[in-house]
């Protein structure tokens, strides 16, 4: 596809990508984040703005975000060294990292987290008279109604099949599929040419919001997922959890939503300059207000949970900030190049 990057004079000392040797300091940085419409680009244009803004004239570090189908291609991306940090759902990267599921035989062994971030909540949006039970199961009463999965091979996708047919929801057999963007998503569902759609994002998501204030919280509703569902989902893929939707998130939407949500993980990999990923993360920690100020997705984040459920190790960089910080990183999340201290 044909990426967009947004033009900033920023500093993209974040992660490193899949490079063969250390990034100099004053190297303009990419940040893969995904579609326009959903959460990843405008918190990747904060990230940008606030690294070039602080490590613009000190470090020469300047960054912007790139627009991407998501996750899937955020990893393609990262081990080509095209970009040099990547937001990415933690069901790709724990994935990636262990080499199963997409990556069955061929284990993205250079990866590197750098922080845990803001729970990807799973919604899945429909037309009121498809509700028959309120759950994630009347998706699978949409025999001859057509119903979105976001653009093709993207994050949304992948994420969306995972979940449907883990619980016995067959795409093509249970619905006619639509690869749509988000924003095209939103108008279809508005000009009734779709049943609905599924979309995966931080809460307020923008099309979301769009489209609860267009159709009205009377003619669509955000379908739950049962404890039974999550139970199902955590046997083989256990990055999800429960996630409240508080009630009146979205135009009309007068009722919380019991769904599901997977951690987004910020990435690099092993071959980013150590000094650039300290720079980078004590500057998105020491300044994470600006970040609940750009989007509010992201005030869910705290230092603490940094690295809380991680499903790749961390890159050596990012453990030299955690540490000066106070904080204590567990054995297993040392990466092969920088092996955990001795217990004493």
């Amino acid at each position: 596809m044909r990426r967009s990057v947004f033009p900033i004079t920023f500093a993209a000392s974040v992660l490193l990508a899949g490079c063969s040797r250390p990034i100099p300091l004053d190297r303009d940085l990419l940040i893969a984040t995904a579609n326009p419409g959903g959460t990843y680009y405008p918190v990747g244009v904060a990230m940008a703005t606030l690294i070039s803004g602080e490590l613009g004239p000190t470090a020469g570090i300047l960054a912007s975000p790139i627009t991407s189908t998501g996750s899937s291609e955020n990893i393609t991306m990262l081990q080509a060294d095209e970009v040099q940090l990547a937001l990415l759902q933690g069901i790709f990267a724990s994935m990636a990292w262990q080499g199963n599921g997409l990556y069955e035989g061929r284990r993205a062994t250079t990866l590197r987290g750098l922080a845990m971030l803001w729970p990807n909540v799973e919604q899945v949006l429909v037309f009121q008279r498809f509700v028959k039970t309120g759950t994630v199961d009347d998706v699978g009463g949409l025999a001859g109604e057509i119903f979105s999965l976001g653009p093709r091979s993207s994050g949304t996708e992948v994420s969306g099949r995972t979940i449907l047919t883990t619980l016995g929801i067959e795409p093509g057999r249970d619905f006619t599929v639509a690869n749509l963007e988000y924003g095209p998503s939103a108008d279809a569902l508005q000009n009734r040419r779709i049943a609905g759609y599924f979309l995966p994002g931080g809460i307020p998501t923008g099309v979301i919001s769009q489209s609860f204030a267009t159709l009205g919280g009377d003619s669509v509703a955000l379908l739950e997922f049962t404890d039974e569902h999550l139970a199902r989902l955590r046997a083989t893929h256990p990055v999800w959890n429960r996630f409240v939707i508080p009630a009146n998130t979205y135009p009309g939407q007068e009722q919380p939503v019991r769904t599901l949500a997977q951690p987004n993980v910020l990435t690099t990999t092993s071959a980013a300059d150590a000094e650039v990923i300290y720079l980078v993360m004590r500057t998105l920690w020491t300044r994470i207000g600006f970040l609940h100020k750009q989007h509010a997705a992201t005030r869910i984040m705290t230092l603490e949970r940094a690295f809380a459920g991680l499903p790749l190790p961390l890159h050596p960089g990012a453990i030299r900030f955690y540490q000066e910080a106070g904080l204590k990183v567990p054995a297993e999340l040392y990466p092969p190049e920088l092996p955990a201290p001795s217990a004493p």
